[in-house]
């Protein structure tokens, strides 16, 4: 009795101290939009884990997949803690449940056709019913805010809960002078776009989102630029469209796009980049490094995108290589870049010339050089295939070949999959090659592979020092 008593009082003591330390916050929705922009494929609830109430979330109807032009649904609130969830099924009944990347291990439970299940860390996930992945739940489960400025602060242009429009002329951009911190609260949704170009400092925090916008940012010619915790729907081209910028992270950002050209981060002789915990679903390169391009000069270097989701519905999850200064002796270059833990939920793309899950096309005289590629999940491939490297010519975008890779490492990657086409890597000429590329400790359909045709992988002309270990 004694012991229990003990027990009791520690209970009594701790539980209130945890359960304080657990924070839920729901993100409003301007009354204006509730009818226009809801989905009603769902309903869904949350709740800290060891209360009682459930709080109901607004499902956001997103538009994905430019073939089928499919609306699926997307969730999004701040937690710290445990927090549980329950998913119904309004149209149907529940057969079959996955919730991805399948690296996040979440565990559920079924009753008729509510989905329970709950998580302990953020998370960016997709929910599929039946093996449906163009109606889906998107479940964007974010950390609190750290930094909410004051609207009063001269340097902070302030972007409360309701709807934003630009007033100038025409009508369609907001720009962003040097030294500013934009902050979009929960519950502001902005139709327009930012640009900040050829300034320096600029930050873009927050929770709110953008819609229906021709891009979601143009940071060009500029330097020191932050975009952090932002969600873009449905723009008509690039979420980030970056040019000649020195010095830009992007953390935390979420993308859905479904119409030709909406790629999702595009960067154009850009250096000194970290991509970090992003969410793109894209109906175009999710992203694209690229050199010269446009009004953008320059070499593109020490590039990181790490700890994201991405789900190209069309074209490349990752794609890099194209676009150079051909007038430039020798050329341009791309190098030191990383892509480290990276799950790709999807690579769906029907012309054989844009496939590749990892790609490397090097057209208009580029070098690509030391890249790696490092913890790698790819879960499903409908059209294409796993690996791209190459140099080529090709005569919709390029004037010249490129000029060659080398030094690529793919370590740790993991495929589960059947039916993708062979990968491929190969040179233009004796003078433009591929050479110096490893591959270390490839998973395919969990078998390590040791040859080239274990890996589905085609070997051609112009390559020199391909390793498999």
């Amino acid at each position: 009795m004694k012991v229990n008593r003990v027990y009791f009082l520690l209970a009594a003591i701790f539980l209130p101290m945890l359960l304080s330390a657990q924070k839920l916050n729901l993100h409003p929705v301007p009354q204006q939009m509730v009818y226009a922009l809801h989905n009603d494929d769902f309903t869904v609830l949350v709740r800290l884990h060891g209360e009682k109430e459930w709080r109901d979330l607004y499902e956001y109807r997103v538009h994905v997949d430019m073939d089928t032009k499919s609306e699926a649904s997307m969730v999004q609130f701040d937690f710290e803690g445990k927090v549980d969830l329950c998913v119904k099924v309004n149209n149907g009944m529940v057969y079959d449940v996955k919730i991805r990347p399948l690296s996040r291990n979440i565990q559920h439970t079924v009753e008729r056709n509510i989905i329970y299940f709950s998580l302990d860390k953020p998370a960016k996930l997709s929910l599929e019913v039946n093996g449906d992945r163009l109606h889906n739940l998107h479940i964007f489960a974010n950390p609190p805010e750290t930094e909410i400025p004051s609207p009063d602060d001269l340097d902070v242009i302030y972007f409360g809960e309701g709807v934003h429009r630009p007033k100038d002329l025409p009508g369609n951009s907001f720009t962003i002078a040097s030294g500013k911190t934009v902050y979009l609260a929960p519950g502001a949704i902005v139709q327009g776009k930012f640009i900040c170009n050829r300034a320096e400092n600029v930050r873009f925090i927050g929770r709110g989102i953008i819609f229906n916008a021709q891009r979601g940012f143009e940071v060009t010619h500029a330097k020191n630029v932050e975009i952090d915790g932002i969600t873009v729907i449905n723009p008509d081209h690039y979420t980030v469209f970056g040019g000649e910028t020195d010095g830009l992270t992007v953390k935390n950002l979420n993308s859905f796009s479904n119409k030709g050209w909406s790629d999702g981060i595009d960067l154009m002789s850009c250096s000194n980049v970290l991509i970090d915990n992003v969410f793109m679903r894209n109906s175009d390169d999710c992203i694209a490094l690229y050199a010269h391009r446009w009004n953008f000069y320059g070499d593109a270097r020490n590039i990181t995108v790490q700890n994201s989701v991405l789900w190209a519905d069309i074209a490349h999850p990752v794609n890099m290589g194209g676009h150079g200064n051909y007038n430039r002796e020798p050329g341009d270059t791309l190098e030191d870049i990383t892509f480290r833990n990276i799950d790709i939920l999807e690579h769906d793309e029907d012309d054989r010339a844009y496939q590749g899950c990892m790609s490397i096309s090097v057209g208009d005289r580029n070098l690509v050089r030391r890249v790696l590629f490092e913890d790698i999940r790819v879960e499903n491939i409908q059209e294409g295939c796993l690996f791209t490297v190459k140099v080529h010519y090709n005569d919709k975008y390029d004037h010249e070949p490129g000029r060659g890779v080398e030094a690529v490492t793919f370590r740790h990657i993991t495929y589960n999959g059947i039916g993708e086409n062979p990968s491929a890597i190969r040179g233009y000429d004796a003078q433009r090659t591929v050479k110096n590329i490893t591959f270390e400790n490839i998973m395919i359909n969990g078998k390590k592979v040791t040859t080239f045709d274990e890996m589905n992988l085609k070997m051609e002309d112009y390559v020199q020092n391909i390793q498999i270990k």
